[in-house]
């Protein structure tokens, strides 16, 4: 491979590590498919435009117009002329395409769904920065500088991922851009001739190609790989050192439950998204639901609960997952005395919503659904797992309905001392005024019931008002400016009473998820983007966790908390629900609803089906080799077979070798070697026996090499066995079992009418055993596991593409010569 092919080779391996950056922001990844082989086909244009050769912004332009007609073929075919050629329809579509991808981005939350738009702008700017990187590194032949748009593409993707990037994107990033330059670096070491770095090669005598012996840049290269390698590590601990995360390798991404049964939830803030949610300008249906509950101002679909307050956030803790159990076990404090009923929903997300926590009524008692599931029994939530999410899912939901009263709950007895330690925890940073301010509303009341009524009531008596412009936070700092100036949205009236709550010892944590949704008219609920909210959830054992509602304007007060008593502290009038949705749903099946112009748009006519044995789409072969590759487990072990392989590879490719040359009557490479040693012709009726006779003679030298005796072409075979025998300890029935081959192997060589060796297969096994014998452990570990003339594959490899690169230059040579003939004009 020339340097410049060398060079378009890398710059196209930079072009595609980098990309991957881009898979965290965008579900399913199939699309990094077509990017991959869009770049390919780009670089193979260029390689044949330099090959003519074409001027450099020719070539550019012929990288370019290829890249447009691939994309044309695969986005805009139908508007295209014979589905290849664009034209003014196919470019209208294309902008189209690019104008619905934009509002995409605009409107889903990371990792959103792959429309067509979204990945026109994924595949196009991929192959946009693989032109760009092609042009500068081999057109112009500057590569530092095609670090710039990968640069561009690695922080674009992870400055949208929103702290979805890993660190080893970036290290493929890294990787990819550290091969251009070392490539380049290589190219233009070659131009200056021949750096004395180091002696190479082949063994003396061997049968190597030239370039192994031969001295090349050795020093400067090693040296470059060290201070890449070094550059790129010194980033690594860089990004990951603490303190230092808040750059573009410190951001935390969504986790995800692990395979086995000791996975955990990874410390992530679902919230992030739901401001965003709030304030989409169109509410799209994210799920839809039917239930046979007689009311659902309570039906809240609850996602993941936030109960570790940090100080700078709420998140989830850190727990252990199980298997979703076929009954879900009985609520944490909840006791015989509360009213309950059953409930049962069926549940269809919308394709577009992709999300790893599975929104159910609260407390669930049983989740029927298909795919990879985990569940974690403190949060009561289920969790896909191997990037199993909520898209296109399609489960039904029984839950319990809690009916506690007033009395019940002013009744409760203290929570038992390890839950309270844990969920009455608030940091130090927390001012002492969110204290004072807590203890000044509840300063009436005589128990914890009054005191989470009081502050219920606080939030929704008309000082606060609900903003969802307000800049977003559940922090210290969030609690603190939402007191002062009393406007925000969900999540600072949720933090805000939990956090409260703590601060008079009420444990308290954090749900979030949906409200009820809106009522259709076939008797289903349409959950859409702004039905996202936040709410608090108070412990009182006999009870457990309780929904309370500070928000305003926003979901229903629970009716157990405008049941006052005398005795209530408030001395106010009673709640009223702000919202409420109580038509009750026929339970039996009905028809599909009428498909919407945003379903249509989604490519989904059917977001909910009507009967309750629907199940999920298939996400077909690629969506389960992501799932495949997405176990952690599942890719060490394929690494570990590889490297167990790579390891093995020298030892199987000797003892297959070995069983060819000792047991087939005529190996292919045997006579032709006795052919080009000989002179003779292939008629000749000896030639079988004397590719026998070679064919040993061959092995028994490579095993020699083997031991630690390099083969010398200057020898002849008596020599060969002299030096066996003195330098390699051989002697007694193996030394005369060489000896016979010797003769075998010059009668077979220089008899004008060879004869077949008896017993040569059984000479070479008694040389082998000799061999074996007088070496040391050590040596016959190693002639064993990395036999030395296993470098025959490496330099066969190399021949061999030698050889198809000197065809493929005259057949490239033999095209230009086509291609500019016709220009050509004859001189008088």
């Amino acid at each position: 491979m020339s340097g410049r092919a060398r060079i378009a080779a890398f710059a196209a391996l930079a072009t595609i590590l980098t990309s991957f950056a881009l898979t965290p922001l965008a579900t399913p990844s199939s699309w990094i498919l077509q990017a991959m082989v869009l770049v390919l086909l780009q670089t193979g244009v260029g390689a044949a435009a330099r090959r003519v050769p074409l001027a450099r912004p020719l070539t550019i332009g012929a990288q370019a117009i290829v890249s447009l007609l691939a994309l044309t073929l695969l986005f805009v075919h139908d508007q295209a002329v014979l589905g290849v050629f664009p034209g003014p329809p196919a470019f209208t579509e294309f902008g189209r395409l690019l104008t619905a991808g934009v509002q995409d981005v605009g409107q889903f939350a990371i990792p959103a769904p792959v429309t067509e738009g979204i990945r026109l702008l994924l595949v196009g700017g991929v192959v946009l920065i693989g032109l760009v990187v092609d042009a500068l590194a081999v057109t112009y032949g500057s590569a530092a500088p095609a670090g710039l748009p990968l640069l561009a593409l690695y922080s674009v993707a992870a400055g949208l991922s929103g702290g979805a990037s890993k660190w080893w994107l970036f290290l493929l990033a890294g990787v990819g851009y550290l091969l251009l330059l070392l490539a380049e670096g290589r190219d233009r070491l070659s131009r200056w001739g021949r750096i004395f770095g180091g002696a190479g090669g082949a063994p003396r005598g061997g049968n190597g190609p030239a370039a192994l012996s031969a001295g090349g840049p050795v020093a400067p290269v090693r040296t470059g790989h060290r201070i890449g390698a070094v550059a790129l590590g010194v980033a690594l601990l860089a990004g990951l050192a603490p303190g230092l995360g808040g750059g573009l390798l410190g951001a935390t991404g969504a986790g995800q439950g692990g395979g086995g049964g000791g996975g955990t939830i990874a410390a992530v803030n679902p919230v992030v998204a739901l401001q965003d949610n709030l304030n989409q300008p169109d509410d799209r249906e994210v799920l839809r639901y039917r239930t046979n509950a007689q009311t659902t101002a309570d039906m809240y679909l609850r996602i993941v609960s936030l109960d570790q307050f940090t100080g700078d956030k709420w998140e989830p803790s850190q727990r252990a997952l199980t298997d979703v159990p076929k009954v879900l076990p009985v609520p944490q404090g909840l006791g015989p005395q509360i009213a309950t009923s059953l409930t049962e929903t069926s549940v269809v997300a919308d394709r577009g919503y992709v999300q790893m926590w599975l929104p159910m009524p609260y407390p669930a008692q049983k989740v029927r659904i298909d795919g990879r599931w985990r569940y974690e029994p403190e949060g009561r939530t289920i969790i896909g797992d191997r990037g199993q999410n909520t898209s296109g899912a399609s489960y039904e939901v029984t839950s319990l309905r809690l009916q506690p009263t007033a009395q019940q709950l002013a009744a409760a007895p203290p929570a038992p001392a390890k839950l309270r330690a844990e969920y009455t925890k608030v940091p130090d940073s927390l001012p002492d005024e969110v204290n004072r301010t807590a203890l000044e509303i509840t300063k009436n009341a005589t128990n914890d019931y009054e005191r989470a009524v009081a502050l219920q009531r606080w939030f929704t008596s008309g000082a606060f008002t609900y903003d969802t412009s307000v800049r977003s936070g559940t922090g210290v700092q969030a609690i603190t400016r939402f007191l002062k100036n009393k406007e925000g949205f969900c999540i600072h009236f949720a933090f805000t009473m939990a956090a409260m709550s703590r601060t008079l010892g009420i444990p308290a944590r954090v749900a979030v998820g949906f409200t009820p949704g809106t009522p259709e008219s076939d008797g289903t609920y349409s959950v859409g983007l702004k039905d996202a909210h936040a709410w608090p959830e108070l412990y009182f054992e006999g009870v457990g966790w309780t929904r309370f509602e500070p928000t305003p304007t926003r979901g229903t007060t629970p009716d157990y908390t405008v049941e006052t008593s005398a005795s209530d502290p408030a001395g106010a009038a009673t709640d009223t629900p702000q919202q409420s949705a109580t038509t009750a749903p026929s339970a039996g099946p009905t028809a599909s609803p009428t498909c919407r112009a945003k379903d249509i748009q989604l490519g989904d006519c059917d977001p909910l089906a009507g009967s309750a044995d629907s199940t999920p789409p298939d996400g077909g072969f690629w969506q389960d080799v992501r799932d495949m590759l997405a176990s952690v487990w599942f890719g060490a072990g394929i690494v570990l077979a590889l490297l167990v392989l790579l390891f093995f590879a020298p030892l199987l490719w000797r003892h297959r070798l070995r069983v060819r040359r000792l047991t087939r009557g005529s190996d292919p490479a045997a006579v032709a070697a006795w052919l080009r040693l000989t002179g003779r012709d292939p008629s000749d009726p000896g030639v079988h026996e004397g590719a026998r006779t070679l064919a040993a003679w061959q092995e028994l030298t490579d095993t020699a090499w083997d031991y630690g005796l390099p083969p010398d072409d200057s020898e002849t075979p008596r020599a060969v066995v002299a030096r066996l025998a003195g330098v390699g300890g051989l002697q007694g029935p193996a030394e005369e079992a060489a000896r016979r081959l010797a003769g075998a192997v010059e009668q077979a060589l220089f008899s004008p009418r060879p004869v077949a060796a008896v017993g040569s297969a059984a000479d070479v096994r008694l040389v082998t055993d000799g061999l074996r014998h007088s070496a040391d452990r050590l040596t016959r570990l190693r002639a064993l596991l990395l036999p030395r003339s296993a470098v025959r594959v490496v330099w066969r490899l190399s021949e061999a593409w030698a050889d198809r690169r000197v065809r493929a230059a005259e057949r490239f040579r033999d095209a230009g010569d086509a291609l500019r003939r016709p220009l050509r004009r004859d001189t008088p």
